[in-house]
């Protein structure tokens, strides 16, 4: 985690990220890439160039401005931060910016009441996460402790996750966490108890050689995956909840409709996100 990237939109929220990644890069001799994202409107982008011209330098001023004065923060004090401020309207436009800085991580904060994406106008921070090549850490609170040692990764246990689990076993293991795996057995595709054994243990064999995880799998049975892991992420006490994300068909791979989403969107823990 060298470069981390918080996109700021001077909510509390946002300081929220703000500050969580700051000690992380601290911790890690890394640098806060802060990314005001201005979005200017139709009416401003529809004048004619010159006038166009001069609104926007007046807006990327004011801008700059105020990121300037949200950036003079204490917490900051030691870490190298570098501020950018863009004007795209598109906030897939996020990705683009991590992969021209070689970014390794993403963090964001959210409201989550009404959907992942409070903290912007729209869906915009379902479509940093959906879009995003590399993790994103969406944060509902201000974090006690950066230093996650009890996470909870969701799963479905396909094929298609076996890179995304060795890629988020690998980066927690690295952080000293203990890694705790779920399978939630639904009414919708319930599978009997030696179907979801095979089913885990065929995918841990592909993925590390061994079934020497199954020792930290549980199987859930509830009535929707999303609650299954909410409550499992609960009852282990865990402090973070780590799911894996579709890119662009949709923010879920795993299982069907908006689940990933879901969880993010309405747990009260941080949740990492991995693109399969």
């Amino acid at each position: 985690m060298k470069k981390i990237i918080v996109p700021i939109d001077f909510s509390e929220h946002s300081e929220y990220a703000l500050e969580a990644a700051a000690v992380m890069a601290r911790q890690n001799h890394g640098e806060v890439l802060a990314l005001h994202m201005l979005e200017l409107s139709d009416a401003v982008l529809t004048k004619g160039s010159l006038e166009q011209g001069q609104e926007a330098i007046f807006y990327l001023k004011l801008a700059e401005k105020r990121f300037e004065e949200f950036l003079d923060k204490d917490y900051l004090k030691g870490v190298t931060v570098t501020p950018i401020v863009k004007h795209f309207k598109v906030f897939s436009e996020v990705s683009q910016v991590a992969q021209d800085h070689s970014a390794d991580l993403i963090v964001m904060g959210s409201h989550g009441t009404s959907g992942l994406s409070e903290i912007f106008v729209g869906s915009n921070t379902e479509k940093v996460v959906r879009h995003s090549e590399i993790p994103v850490l969406v944060l509902k609170n201000k974090l006690e402790s950066t230093a996650f040692k009890n996470v909870l990764f969701a799963t479905d246990f396909s094929k298609e996750s076996i890179d995304v689990y060795k890629t988020a076993i690998n980066k927690f293991e690295g952080m000293g966490a203990k890694v705790h795996l779920v399978y939630v057995n639904t009414p919708g595709k319930f599978l009997n108890s030696t179907e979801m054994r095979q089913k885990v243990s065929g995918f841990l064999t592909a993925a590390a050689g061994n079934t020497d995880a199954m020792s930290q799998t549980t199987f859930v049975s509830d009535y929707t995956v999303e609650s299954g892991v909410l409550n499992h992420a609960n009852a282990i006490n865990a402090d973070l909840i780590a799911v894996a994300t579709h890119g662009r068909k949709g923010i879920t791979h795993f299982f069907e409709g908006s689940i990933s989403e879901d969880i993010a969107n309405h747990a009260i823990l941080p949740v990492m996100t991995f693109k399969i």
